[in-house]
């Protein structure tokens, strides 16, 4: 499972490139997230909603969407509110107080979809929402903790370096945590870092004494166009890219206005960011977390 020290930590992304190392490896796998907050959906084969970051992961992974890999999702239609969509279906709009009331109703449909992917596929990479140490939030979680525990999930914990503080967000996160919940913590990734990383050698190496976690990357600030948490993604009308030294406009709808095929395109992003992890991650250390061993 991949869980953040707070929002848009690249979460979406980081899972999108596990999946995609684990498909190139030929392990048949899938993402799943119980909740997501989204804006922006897709339309399954089947006519279900789900989260469009989802999408994209099995994108990634190179299997097809199902409302199984996001069983919940929420569409705020005000800043209190939102649309409720279970099992790719609309069940209504609720205020954010009586959906935290309600929410606990939902695990069983949670545990239905995460067993129908186990059913279906070798290797499942979880994504969080948020951070696993909103304690005004963590009681009935059903994102966090709750599902590493629920599905028994070891757990990649990701910062960003970019704003500032990342070993204060990571301490400050593991420390917030229940001693069972830090136990959980296989690993750390620093992600979005520009610029010498031995610079961050001194920090990681007292971020590892002091919480007793293994960092097992530097994830360098990449610049490609694959969408990142829906609920915090700043997309604009039109981005420029870049695509093999040539510079095209991304389109918001179509997600792509080069002169190459959308799928053809998207590939080449996946496997960018495919080659990062591999160069930047302690992959034979990934995999041992995975196999539990």
């Amino acid at each position: 499972m991949i869980q953040g020290t707070m929002s848009g930590v690249g979460k979406s992304i980081i899972t999108a490139g596990l999946l995609r190392f684990l498909y190139k490896d030929g392990i048949k796998c899938a993402p799943f997230k119980s909740q997501n907050m989204s804006r922006f959906s897709y339309i399954t084969e089947n006519g279900d909603e789900i989260s469009r970051a989802q999408a994209v992961q099995a994108e990634a992974a190179g299997v097809k969407p199902t409302y199984a890999m996001n069983p919940i999702v929420l569409k705020p239609d005000s800043t209190v509110g939102s649309e409720v969509i279970v099992n790719g279906k609309s069940i209504g709009n609720m205020k954010a107080v009586d959906y935290f009331a309600y929410k606990t109703k939902l695990i069983p449909d949670i545990k239905r979809a995460f067993e129908k992917l186990e059913n279906e596929y070798d290797a499942i990479v979880i994504e969080g929402a948020g951070s696993p140490a909103e304690i005004n939030l963590k009681q009935n979680d059903i994102v966090n903790m709750g599902i590493a525990e629920m599905f028994d999930a070891p757990v990649l914990l990701v910062a960003d370096i970019n704003p500032g503080g990342v070993f204060a967000q990571i301490y400050g996160t593991v420390m917030l945590l229940e001693e069972s919940e830090r136990a959980r913590i296989k690993g750390i990734i620093i992600n979005k870092f520009r610029g010498d990383r031995s610079i961050l050698t001194p920090g990681i190496a007292q971020i590892e004494q002091l919480t007793g976690i293994p960092v097992l990357g530097v994830m360098p600030y990449l610049d490609i166009d694959i969408e990142e948490e829906d609920s915090l993604s700043e997309r604009k009308k039109q981005k420029k890219v870049m695509l093999d030294g040539e510079e095209y406009t991304s389109d918001e709808e179509t997600d792509c206005g080069s002169p190459y095929d959308r799928k053809e395109y998207r590939e080449k992003q996946f496997d960018t960011l495919e080659k990062a992890i591999r160069e930047n991650l302690d992959i034979s250390k990934i995999r041992k977390i995975m196999n539990r061993s």
